[in-house]
């Protein structure tokens, strides 16, 4: 007969435990991040920084560009005509300022109107005088030297007539863009320095400094130099003149009444360099060292 108390289950008819979610730790089982196609993930992650490097030695492309839009505007404001204007003002001023330090450092030109250095020197003739001669570079014998007229040498200029455009000339001159044709100031060359015996003539008619005869190649072959004798030491700080064309220039011999003859080195603005006018005369002025080569020191040094 069946029992009728209470019935001890079975072991194997209870359910097994059951595990949930929330007994497991989080750490164990990490959410996974959600997968994105690689699009998504560059559009999140906001655009990429572009570094604007110039290239070596270069401006930058956005400092060009930044010129060429500057350029552009200024044309639309001024236009053409002005842009071009300004370049040319330019392009004057600095040949202007340019021709200034020039002449006033370095050269300066000057017009010949007489026939006292022919062959060297022609009438009409322009030359280029190299300023830094005699400071800081010294003076050779046979240098060929634009001096001022401090000793009255030349007859006095005739004051100039004032035209409507005199003023443009005398500007011109004053930067040294024209040649300065004053008759204030003589062309010679140099035949002694401080402390030179200079004599005229050897029994053959030459010229002497410091006993030693000249062969002086670059005097005017069409004459023959007259002989006027003279015997002087130059003293410190001047030098003895002669032209080439010895038989019409009025030199030292001429004027040893005043200053003895003799041209003071601070009156001397400068040596002869070069014949820049006319074109088929352009050529170096040369001052013959093989003329001195056999003269001596002057005595004493």
């Amino acid at each position: 007969m069946p029992e009728t108390g209470p019935r001890t289950p079975d072991p194997r008819e209870q359910d097994p435990p059951r595990v949930t979610a929330s007994a497991v730790p989080a750490a164990e089982h990490p959410t996974p991040a959600p997968v994105r196609d690689a699009r998504e993930q560059d559009a999140a992650a906001g655009p990429t920084p572009v570094l604007d490097i110039p290239a070596a030695g270069g401006p930058s492309h956005a400092g060009t560009a930044s010129k060429r839009a500057r350029r552009a505007k200024s044309r639309e404001r001024h236009g053409p005509l002005f842009l071009w204007v300004k370049e040319v003002a330019t392009v004057v001023l600095v040949a202007i300022v340019l021709s200034f330090l020039i002449k006033t450092f370095l050269f300066r030109a000057f017009y010949i109107p007489s026939e006292s250095m022919v062959n060297t020197l022609d009438v009409n003739d322009r030359i280029f005088v190299n300023l830094l001669v005699p400071e800081p570079f010294a003076l050779q014998h046979g240098d060929v030297v634009v001096f001022r007229d401090t000793e009255g040498w030349l007859v006095p200029a005739a004051e100039k007539t004032s035209g409507p455009f005199t003023w443009v000339q005398d500007g011109l001159t004053f930067i040294g863009l024209l040649p300065d044709n004053s008759e204030q100031h003589l062309v010679k060359r140099v035949v002694g320095l401080p402390g030179d015996h200079v004599v005229c003539c050897d029994a053959g008619g030459r010229l002497m400094v410091n006993g030693a005869p000249l062969d002086e190649r670059y005097v005017n072959p069409a004459e023959v130099p007259q002989v006027r004798n003279f015997d002087v030491v130059v003293p410190a700080g001047k030098v003895w003149v002669m032209g080439d064309n010895r038989n019409h220039s009025a030199d030292s011999r001429s004027h040893t009444d005043s200053n003895g003859g003799f041209v003071n080195i601070a009156d001397i603005e400068g040596k002869a360099a070069v014949i820049a006018w006319p074109l088929n005369r352009i050529t170096a002025l040369d001052n013959y060292p093989d003329v001195f080569r056999d003269v001596p020191a002057p005595a004493g040094k």
